[in-house]
């Protein structure tokens, strides 16, 4: 049990340094990133600070000796702890990272720069669906033991079946939701934005996964799409640039999935999986008092992440360990910072298909000028 705990925990703790690394992809310079900062985020900030103030939130020192109204936050596979403390350390990283060169034109439009392969981000999306039933159904631990007040292990197994069926219909709920909501806003289909949408939803349910009913699962990922188009408005309003959508996806749906659970979280269940005397949703007849508490942990990750990360970012930005130089930007860095082109790029097919990406002119990086190359002046 320790050892499938401790693993569980190092996947947890991977999810939010990449998360962190999504926000500022494409612009940090390597070794900061993965060196400095995630082990900096991973070792220090999550074992020594995140999660002994995550385990007093979420009552894991028991429900009554919590600091919240005797109740203690459910966040039950980490919309909270893993994908908000993620998506609040990127946001900072962002923020004082600035966008990317040509982002935002000179009257503050935004301008869309070209992705490199949709293919491959529907793989990875499809990956990262598979790995949430291990993450999500995984919580529990083990399904041969019974939890809360279940006395049979057909309890458990229905425990975690079921929190794999919400999981399942929160994802395609917002995936679907997604598609068809861009398609009447925007005009057009686009797969990406419905990965990022299905991956909010999974995101947002995480929280409430084995506490909720199946048909809550499909409010959640209804309204979490909602919420990441949203957030994404919002984001190109105050022209903040995240390549991934990664704040906005994990900060902002993690945000809505732990005040959803402290909505929609089911008498039955919480008992069944936390025990008796936990207080439940209010749509579900539970009062209050869970749903404040899901509100103090949302309050105290954005401070808590805030006061960590921020500092860390800004002091890398000073000592100009934080992002690369505007020539390798320009250039790319598969070919400055890894030795060449991911992608086959040929001058002949770029002088007889002129790109209409930004972001794919073939640059010499000892020459670019990030004004000149792109017609900023």
């Amino acid at each position: 049990m320790d050892t499938y705990y401790g693993q569980r925990s190092v996947v947890g703790r991977t999810a939010v340094t990449t998360t962190l690394a999504g926000c500022t992809a494409g612009l940090t310079i390597l070794f900061s990133k993965q060196l400095v900062v995630g082990h900096w985020n991973v070792t220090d900030i999550w074992c020594a600070v995140v999660e002994p103030w995550a385990a007093i939130i979420c009552g894991g020192r028991g429900a009554s000796g919590s600091l919240l109204f005797g109740s203690g936050a459910i966040d039950f596979a980490g919309s909270g702890v893993v994908h908000m403390v993620g998506g609040i350390a990127g946001l900072w990283g962002a923020l004082i990272e600035g966008p990317r060169i040509g982002r935002f034109d000179h009257s503050g439009r935004s301008v869309a720069l070209r992705g490199h392969s949709g293919s491959l981000v529907v793989l990875g999306t499809f990956l990262l669906w598979f790995g949430w039933y291990g993450f999500n159904p995984g919580s529990f631990l083990t399904i041969s033991k019974s939890y809360g007040t279940m006395d049979t292990y057909y309890g458990q197994w229905s425990a975690v079946g079921r929190t794999a069926v919400t999981t399942t219909l929160a994802g395609c709920t917002a995936g679907l939701t997604t598609l068809f909501s861009k398609r009447l806003l925007v005009g057009h289909w686009n797969v990406t934005d419905v990965c990022n949408g299905l991956l909010g939803g999974l995101a947002a349910i995480t929280s409430g996964c084995a506490v909720v009913e199946p048909w809550a699962a499909i409010v959640c990922g209804f309204i979490a799409a909602w919420v990441l188009i949203g957030l994404n408005k919002l984001a190109e309003k105050f022209k903040y640039d995240d390549p991934l959508e990664a704040a906005q996806l994990h900060g902002g749906c993690g945000a809505w999935g732990l005040l959803f659970t402290g909505l929609f979280a089911k008498k039955q269940y919480v008992h069944e999986v936390y025990g008796d005397g936990r207080p439940y949703g209010v749509f579900m007849g539970g009062g209050g008092k869970l749903f404040a508490a899901q509100i103090i942990q949302i309050l105290v990750i954005i401070g808590w992440v805030s006061a960590t990360m921020g500092p860390l970012f800004y002091a890398l930005k000073k000592l100009k360990l934080l992002r690369v130089s505007s020539e390798d930007e320009m250039a790319g860095m598969d070919m400055t910072r890894h030795g060449g082109f991911a992608y086959a790029y040929h001058d002949e097919e770029l002088s007889s298909h002129p790109p209409t990406g930004f972001m794919m002119r073939s640059v010499e990086p000892s020459s670019a000028s990030p004004a000149t190359e792109n017609g900023l002046k």
